[in-house]
């Protein structure tokens, strides 16, 4: 049974090998062996399969002058280790490299290679074959170039723990350990490069850009993520297109429409140069110019793309790069490749014949194909432009640096230096190995591998944690995910001016460490698009909105695509394209292009506005004349008038006058919180203290002339002190109601935002309106007492008391505080202290008008009238009057009392009535009443006065006279006359007051 598996095993590797002969790989034996895959050719030739016979491999064309400088540089790093006398001393590295031809199949069958042999190299069989040629088993792999092969041979490899350490393959799948569990690389991760395309596409204020990615496991990760961070950033994607260099012809056609017909001129490309290939040269046959495009790295600087007869339409391509390195001594050993020399590279001599053109004698390929060949690029294409022809023979005497292939450019050694970094991170992981210290190493009880019977999982474990410094002085340890983070150059094709070939410009650099925001840096100034324009490229849906404008979503459109909106009033927007429109602060508005925040206009009643002058004009006017008449006052207040105003009382009355005007100056003004609790407490304590004075002014004179025969009580409720007091006891009324308005809810400053946009209303908020109602009312509730007594006394002498006047003046106070009330309510900003302050100035005119105007008149310009006989005079007239209604009252009465007892008729008596005091009077009558009397004698009714006796006489002429009728009457009337003796009796008792 165990030699049948020997046999078995034997017949499958001989299998293996016999499709992979001495020229279709590279081979040299080493105490340990690591295995390589190189993509030395593009790809296979397609080939129907119909199995009507046995299944041939299939044939690799199209050859890949990089991949082979690839190998290159892990040959000469296998070398470069092995004669260094410090890294693995005793130790010889061999390696096995196959072509994977950039297919996943090809891969595979190479990958079973390295794979047969670890399991014959575990049935330990040597006992039992006999091998003389054999091979060590293969402990790392070193490739391999694209993502998705890479993840086919490492799901393949991780079976047996075979570690893989890839130098191209940048998916971001291959970081996912629990399927990935043997996998490193020597590259960064895409995540970091599609997170770098996004920020690009965003510096340069791109939003409507196109997505091309190749239909593998590289270009399938790679644009998700870039979707992710495109999104974040609201760029839009306008197209997604899946691709790859075996697509048909329809499905080429396809996308290239899909790209024709797209607004978006920013084109973003996940793909490898193979893949992108088909692609291109489509686009170069319909001619589609004037895209940008946004390349990978993995087709950024591929030869195949980069091509002069294809800048015409990719010349504006940005792509990434990976970082260069240095190899010293590289150069000198590509230049030594050589067909007879290379014996153990089998692929030397097809690289020999593509390189010149030429074919070998000894060659397998007896006609090979002709192949077009391009110089100034890195990769050249061998056979597959469909052509066949006849190649000369090789000499073998060629020069290799006659000719310009991608093979010798040296000048930036990205993908060749990270096969050299992978080829020594494996050495250095079996340099810890070789110097492990028992008790110290990785393994179970900190045992060591023993190197000279290492097998690949323990080499696995010591890459997991390699740590070592390479020959650029830079740290080398792989993170969790088995990746190494670099940093990536930006690069820009232009045309070299010297052959017209494709050289790459560095124009910036993306630096991963760095933090967001400060990663990208771009030199624009090195920047050509098109090969020659300076000018940005505009790749957007929608035109950039301006300055004072927003962008307005469009339904049913991408977000990117959107139409200018203008920014609302009191918003505005200082930058382009901008996505929301920010409010101004509360104090500030937007200008009338709404770009920016200027403050907003403050109103309120200024002393310097026409209006705010006017009302001052017109307060200082009101002070002045108040001032006038008080002045007057004061210097004929000896003159019978003053006195007969009760002199105490219009002192105090013009006082509170004084204060009412000089309370308006406290509406105007920018309110302060000061003048918003003083200007309402001055203005309700003024007119109460007005309005008090002229109450006990109006009810003193009415109780005295309503009283009876005025008694000593009387003249003591009627004196100076207790009309104070009563003033004294309505204004305090009002003083508590302002006390405790000022203590519970006082009036502050309110700068008002809400009644217009543009405008802030500097204002008094008055803290409670209730208490604001309570101070009016109670203000009113005094007028209206005050014209009640007045409109009840508007009969008595007018210039003792001037009822009349004062009843107009109450008059004119409530029509205008009923006024005020809905002229209040209705207004708003500064129109609110204006009202308020036209009431008080016009209620004040109006008490002062009414009130003292008239006297002010009489004092000035009829001095005639301001005597003690014009005074007493009316006072007299008055109470004669009252007399003489009260006696033709009682005499009617008396008169149809006496025609019921006696019966006398046929005449009218006539009556006389004298009355003599005992004593002189104290008071002589006015000269005035003597001048009345004498009028009157003429009249049918006649009223005489007498020194020292006060007669009344009431005569009637009548055609019959009666004598004893006459006398009845006179004993009748000699009772009633006492009763006209009480009205001279007040008219005394009032004299003494005025």
């Amino acid at each position: 049974m165990t030699s049948y598996s020997c046999c078995l095993i034997l017949l499958l590797f001989t299998w293996n090998t016999a499709a992979y002969g001495p020229n279709q790989r590279a081979q040299k034996k080493g105490d340990i062996i690591l295995g390589g895959l190189f993509p030395i050719h593009f790809g296979v030739a397609a080939k129907d399969q119909d199995l009507k016979s046995r299944p041939e491999s299939v044939e690799c064309i199209r050859y890949n002058f990089r991949g082979f400088r690839w190998l290159q540089a892990m040959i000469f790093a296998i070398e470069e280790i092995n004669s260094s006398p410090t890294l693995l001393p005793n130790m010889t590295l061999g390696y096995r490299i196959f072509d994977t031809c950039n297919t996943v199949s090809k891969a595979l069958e190479a990958t079973l290679s390295f794979v047969a042999q670890n399991k014959i190299d575990s049935l330990n069989l040597d006992e039992f074959c006999n091998c003389s040629e054999h091979i060590p088993s293969t402990i790392a792999v070193v490739g391999a170039t694209g993502s998705g092969i890479s993840t086919a041979v490492a799901n393949l490899l991780g079976l047996f723990y075979i570690p893989q350490v890839s130098y191209a393959s940048s998916s971001r799948l291959l970081s996912n350990k629990n399927q990935f569990k043997s996998f490193l690389r020597t590259i960064p991760n895409d995540e970091h490069q599609a997170t770098a395309m996004a920020d690009i596409i965003e510096y340069f204020r791109w939003n409507w850009v196109g997505t091309i990615a190749a239909d593998d496991d590289y270009g399938r990760p790679g644009i998700e993520k870039f979707r992710e961070e495109a999104e974040e950033r609201d760029i839009c994607i306008d197209f997604s297109e899946l691709i790859s260099q075996y697509s048909d012809e329809e499905e080429i056609q396809q996308v290239v429409e899909v790209i024709q017909n797209s607004t978006a001129r920013v084109i973003v490309v996940f793909s490898s140069g193979p893949d992108l290939e088909p692609l291109i040269k489509e686009i170069v046959r319909r001619n589609i110019t004037g895209k940008i495009w946004l390349a990978s790295e993995a087709w950024a600087s591929s030869s195949l793309i980069a091509m002069p007869e294809f800048f015409r339409v990719i010349g504006s391509t940005i792509g990434f790069a990976l970082k260069a390195g240095q190899i010293p001594g590289f150069r000198e050993f590509l230049q030594k490749v050589h067909p007879k020399k290379s014996t153990n590279n089998g692929f030397a001599k097809e690289f020999w014949e593509e390189t010149f053109n030429c074919y070998l004698p000894d060659g397998s390929k007896n006609s090979p194909a002709s192949t077009s060949f391009h110089k100034g690029h890195e990769e050249g294409l061998g056979v597959g432009n469909g052509t066949s022809a006849f190649r000369p023979p090789c000499t073998g005497d060629e020069n290799i640096t006659s000719v310009e292939t991608p093979y010798m450019d040296y000048t930036h050694l990205r993908i060749s230096y990270n096969v050299y970094l992978a080829v020594y991170s494996i050495a250095h992981a079996l340099q810890d190995i070789y110097t492990c210290t028992p008790g110290k190493g990785l393994f179970t009880n900190g045992s060591c591998a023993d190197i000279k019977k290492v097998e690949a999982w323990q080499v696995l474990k010591h890459l997991r944690h390699l740590n070592f410094t390479n020959n650029m002085g830079e740290q080398v340890d792989f993170d969790e995910f088995g990746d190494l983070v670099g940093n990536y150059s930006i690069i820009n094709w232009h045309l070299s001016p010297e052959d017209g070939s494709v050289v790459f410009e560095e124009v910036g650099h993306y630096n991963v460490y760095a933090k967001k925001g400060e990663r990208l840096f771009i030199n624009e100034n090195k920047i050509l698009w098109g090969g020659f324009s300076k000018e940005v490229p505009f790749s957007n849906c929608s035109r950039d909105c301006l300055p004072g404008t927003r962008k307005g979503i469009i339904e049913g459109e991408p977000t990117c695509c959107f139409e200018c909106v203008d920014c609302p009033d009191g918003e505005y927007s200082d930058e382009t394209d901008a996505s929301a429109c920010d409010k101004c602060p509360e104090d500030y508005w937007s200008n009338e292009n709404h770009t920016s925040c200027i403050p907003k206009q403050i109103e309120f009643l200024a002393w310097t506005e026409p209006f705010g002058i006017a009302l001052t004009l017109f307060a200082v006017l009101g002070i002045f004349l108040t001032s006038f008449v008080l002045g007057v006052f004061t210097k004929f207040r000896n003159t019978p008038i003053v006195k007969a105003t009760n002199r105490e009382l219009s002192y105090l009355l013009l006082f509170s006058l004084l204060c009412c005007f000089s309370s308006s100056l406290f509406f105007i003004g920018e309110p302060q919180n000061w003048t918003c609790r003083l200007r309402q407490p001055a203005f309700g304590i003024s007119f109460v203290l007005c309005i008090s004075c002229i109450l006990v002014k109006t009810n003193r004179v009415l109780l005295v002339f309503e009283a009876k025969i005025p008694t000593s009580l009387h003249r003591k409720w009627w004196g100076l002190n207790l009309q104070f007091l009563l003033v004294f006891l309505c204004t305090f009324v009002q003083i508590v109601i302002c006390v405790i308005w000022l203590y519970t809810a006082p009036p502050s400053s309110y700068r008002n935002h809400e009644l217009e946009d543009e405008i802030i209303f500097i204002t008094c908020h008055e803290g409670s309106l209730m208490a604001l109602g309570f101070l009016i009312g109670y203000t009113c509730l005094l007028a209206a007492i005050c014209f009640f007594f007045a409109f009840k006394s508007r009969k008595l002498p007018e210039n003792f008391n001037e009822a009349k006047f004062i009843t107009f003046s109450m008059l004119i106070f409530f029509i205008v505080w009923i006024s005020f009330i809905p002229a209040y309510a209705s207004t708003y900003g500064k129109f609110v202290s204006a009202v308020e302050v036209i009431a008080i100035l016009a209620a004040s005119f109006g008490l002062l008008a009414c009130i003292f105007f008239n006297k002010v008149y009489i004092i000035l310009f009829k001095p005639s009238r301001n005597t003690i006989e014009e005074v007493r005079c009316s006072t007299a007239a008055h109470a004669f009057k009252v007399a003489a209604r009260a006696t033709l009252r009682r005499s009617n009465v008396s008169r149809k009392r006496s025609n019921s007892l006696g019966g006398s008729t046929g005449s009218t008596p006539s009556s006389s009535i004298s009355s003599k005091s005992n004593h002189e009077d104290p008071f002589p009558l006015p000269a005035c009443a003597e001048r009345q009397r004498q009028q009157q004698r003429g009249c049918k009714q006649k009223v005489s006065f007498g020194s020292g006796t006060v007669t009344l006489s009431l005569s009637f002429e009548e055609p019959q006279k009666n004598a004893m009728a006459n006398r009845n009457a006179k004993r009748r009337n000699s009772l009633e006359a006492q009763n006209s003796d009480d009205s001279l009796m007040r008219h005394r008792a009032l004299l003494p007051l005025q």
